[in-house]
């Protein structure tokens, strides 16, 4: 299916209009006038991007400003941004390598993240047997803040289990929790326990609910400046300096649609929370149906959702998903359909 413009809340294919619950614009700012308006001003200011490399003599205020300010929104050392979100997970990944025994990954991790001959945290829903070994070790943990086909975040206890003297580098995708998850929408790493021996690593695309194409690794200084001096981030340009100026300017904009989100979260998880083809939670606007069918069903009502074969998973992906700015009236629509 192609669309004729930006989906909102309805999409428009062959001129006809139909109730869009799909993409990954959680917060719906990508179609707000507000948040386009400063989009505009920002790039009378800084032009429609900026194609120098960010190692050279002469810097823009912006990328300092900007990253300064998404350091502390993730409770972070320090920050760092690039051009997307895949190539944020390859630079830390890329540099991980040189620096750790083994790496180790969550189910479902995003392929930007996964190393080649990474060993899964868990063996038949115990832990790896070499974890339980491993002492006075560096090793890499990846995962997905929130992973395919999941509506809620894993749990991190077993990293307990294993043994206090290795250093854990713990490299967490927040794609598809920043702007939704934690306390102001800085996702779920800040709110991890801080311990000596794990160091938190976040990567990220903002074009999700943040609505701006670029990426971010975030963690201590000493591992991003070891990214900074790669030469494939000296001779890669940065991120469009206009789209960080309005990720810095957006954050009234960020909280008042998160909390219309929430509302909106709410009011359908309480409806279909005992629908026993759907998983739902009540914090995250993204849910699933399990009838391979489903797609075509809510097709017929005129409703779209996303449904195809994800990367890591054999699984048909039929993934339904709340924004912002959806009305009650198109809420309730939609739960019928369902029903």
């Amino acid at each position: 299916m192609q669309l004729e413009k930006v989906p909102s809340t309805t999409a428009f294919i062959n001129g006809k209009e139909y109730l869009y619950f799909s993409g990954t614009s959680y917060l719906g700012v990508t179609s707000l006038p507000e948040f386009q308006e400063l989009v505009f001003k920002a790039i009378k200011k800084w032009g429609t991007s900026y194609g120098s490399s960010r190692s050279a003599n002469i810097k823009l205020a912006v990328y300092e400003k900007a990253e300064t300010f998404l350091a502390q929104f993730l409770n972070t050392e320090t920050a760092v941004t690039v051009s997307s979100g895949t190539l944020a997970g390859h630079f830390a990944i890329k540099k991980l390598k040189t620096l750790v025994d083994a790496f180790y990954y969550m189910p479902k991790t995003h392929p930007a993240i996964l190393p080649e001959k990474a060993l899964p945290v868990f063996d038949e829903s115990e832990l790896h047997p070499s974890l339980k070994l491993l002492k006075n070790k560096k090793i890499s943990i990846v995962m997905d803040a929130i992973a395919t086909f999941e509506t809620k975040p894993f749990s991190l206890e077993f990293l307990d289990e294993i043994d206090a003297s290795n250093t854990i580098y713990l490299v967490i995708d927040e794609s598809h929790s920043f702007g939704v998850l934690g306390d102001h929408g800085n996702g779920i790493s800040s709110s991890i326990l801080k311990k000596e021996n794990i160091k938190v690593i976040v990567v990220a695309s903002l074009g999700k609910a943040f609505g701006i194409n670029g990426g971010v690794i975030a963690g201590d200084l000493d591992f991003i400046n070891l990214i900074k001096k790669d030469n494939l981030f000296i001779g890669s340009a940065g991120m469009s300096p206009a789209f960080l100026e309005v990720f810095v300017n957006a954050q009234e904009i960020y909280k008042s649609q998160l909390l219309k989100l929430k509302n909106n979260i709410d009011y359908v998880f309480y409806q279909l929370k005992d629908h026993l083809s759907i998983t739902i939670d009540k914090s995250y606007p993204v849910f699933f149906h399990s009838d391979k069918k489903i797609e075509q069903i809510l097709l017929d009502k005129n409703i779209l959702i996303t449904s195809f074969y994800y990367a890591t998973s054999a699984k048909k992906f039929n993934r339904i998903v709340i924004n912002s700015n959806h009305t009650k009236g198109q809420l309730d629509i939609l739960i019928e359909s369902l029903r």
